[in-house]
């Protein structure tokens, strides 16, 4: 079974997560849309970077709050509170992905899904 979510677009919550991501700074913040790429588990990935374990809270916590307060959503699951190298946060068919820079580098993720149109977004 394929989980849906109730709510805003995929592209609405995307665009309110870009806006999470900038609040604090996020760097290197790449829109990835999968809708056109088989067997994709989403329809969008939104990738950003920061530069320290208090700083990539920052953002993964200035997400949750944007989507909560101007879409009255909340993630179905989040990873990496713990470790502060890769923090996931999934909303199901928008998955946000906040990486220490290294670690973005070592992990790759525009290349990995690299059929996907990607919008690089201005700092």
């Amino acid at each position: 079974m394929v989980k849906k979510r109730k709510g805003a677009s995929s592209e609405k919550l995307s665009e309110v997560i870009v806006k999470g991501m900038q609040e604090k700074k996020g760097v290197d913040i790449v829109v990835m849309d999968l809708r056109k790429v088989k067997n994709a588990v989403a329809d969008f990935f939104i990738v950003c970077s920061g530069n320290s374990d208090k700083q990539i809270d920052a953002i993964a916590d200035s997400i949750d709050e944007e989507v909560s307060k101007t879409l009255k959503e909340n993630p179905w699951h989040i990873e990496g509170k713990n470790n502060k190298e890769w923090m996931l946060l999934d909303y199901i068919d928008v998955v946000a992905h906040v990486f220490k820079k290294d670690r973005r580098e070592f992990y790759a993720l525009e290349r990995l899904w690299g059929d996907a149109d990607i919008t690089e977004i201005e700092d």
